[in-house]
């Protein structure tokens, strides 16, 4: 990466909220869905939501890979790719979120794409949700995960991104691991989703490829024009405006956790919007767009206490589940998995079981 100046912090911030609006209205418009499309297969087998998963991930590993490849990031400076893999964080985090997203009628993307639209659902499930989270990365929930999750690790030789895995196993040059990787990962995924004619409908195939590409212009975002080689005060490289000080793209459980926060501690100069808050509030804005110019905008609230019982219950487990697994549907599902690193495949897994189990429960007690 060059020498030269990040843009200012305003600046990142605003173009973040652009990426998050993109991928809301996106979302919003072609009925983007991590949950729904496990759900269609348990009780229609109908694999169409998910091939459309599939695309947004292939060009997601695309984009990411080409900007690695031209050197305008280094995925290395993200919290997916460490040497350290903290396997059953992975497991367990995401068997919970899984869990958690089947009770809360979505993920926390799907969450704020439906506040968008008027549900008010999920506003309480966004509250809970960033209390959850909230607590696992500072306050009780995270004593629980550092003391019995985060210590059961793996220490590897490199990197947990496969290009490094493999070429330091058998000695390759990196740059040709990664191209490997990345294009037999983004072909595989994308001959998948375009195998269906369904796919090749605008709606589907746009909205997907729009949807990974705002995972790339995350990372660019972050890794490129808020990278900071040499911090004035510390020496050291730094990634402005970003929560982790870590190279971020989408992910929607700590950064709900950090709207909270900011919310409330609003006068406080030390806090201001990171790019993980205005990526959050422009997948709102987005939503709400798409909702209003297709007329689908609807003031939506719970059936019963049942119903209210289920998704607190839920937005706390993908809490406690999406911040110990270091990312959620999102967050793990496109953003890690474009990284390539093994962490992000595990907890991608487990969220699927999770999501399985749950619904299968589900149907069998209706």
């Amino acid at each position: 990466m060059d020498a030269r100046l990040p843009l200012d912090i305003a600046t990142l911030a605003w173009l973040a909220f652009g990426i998050g609006g993109v991928f809301g209205y996106a979302a919003q418009r072609s009925n983007f869905c991590t949950m729904g499309a496990i759900a269609d297969i348990h009780i229609m087998e109908d694999w169409t939501r998910l091939r459309r998963w599939a695309l947004a991930a292939a060009t997601a590993v695309a984009g990411t890979t080409a900007l690695q490849m031209g050197g305008l990031i280094d995925v290395h400076g993200s919290i997916y790719t460490g040497t350290r893999l903290i396997w059953l964080s992975h497991i367990v985090g995401g068997l919970l979120f899984g869990i958690g997203m089947t009770l809360a009628s979505g993920c926390g993307a799907k969450t704020l794409v439906r506040l968008g639209n008027g549900n008010l659902k999920s506003l309480v499930v966004f509250v809970f949700l960033g209390l959850s989270a909230y607590m696992t990365l500072r306050g009780l929930f995270g004593g629980w995960r550092s003391a019995w999750l985060d210590p059961v690790a793996i220490t590897l030789d490199s990197h947990q991104d496969l290009p490094s895995l493999i070429a330091a196993r058998f000695a390759l040059d990196p740059r040709s691991a990664w191209l490997a990787c990345g294009g037999i990962a983004a072909g595989g995924l994308g001959l998948f989703a375009l195998s269906s004619r369904e796919m090749w409908r605008p709606a589907p195939l746009l909205g997907s490829v729009a949807i990974g590409a705002t995972i790339v212009a995350g990372w660019y975002l972050s890794g490129h024009l808020g990278f900071l080689p040499e911090d004035p005060e510390t020496l050291e490289p730094a990634f402005l405006a970003t929560n982790s000080g870590r190279m971020e793209s989408l992910s929607f459980v700590a950064p709900l956790a950090y709207t909270l926060d900011l919310l409330m501690l609003w006068t406080d100069k030390s806090r201001s919007v990171s790019l993980g808050i205005a990526l959050s509030l422009g997948v709102v804005a987005g939503s709400l767009l798409a909702a209003l110019l297709t007329r689908s905008f609807r003031i939506e609230g719970f059936r019963d206490a049942p119903d209210l019982a289920r998704h607190l219950i839920g937005a706390t487990l993908m809490g406690f589940g999406g911040v110990t697994a270091l990312g959620c549907t999102i967050g793990q599902g496109l953003s890690g998995l474009s990284t390539l690193s093994l962490g992000a495949v595990l907890t991608v897994l487990a969220i699927a079981a999770g999501a399985s189990l749950s619904i299968r429960v589900q149907l069998q007690n209706a």
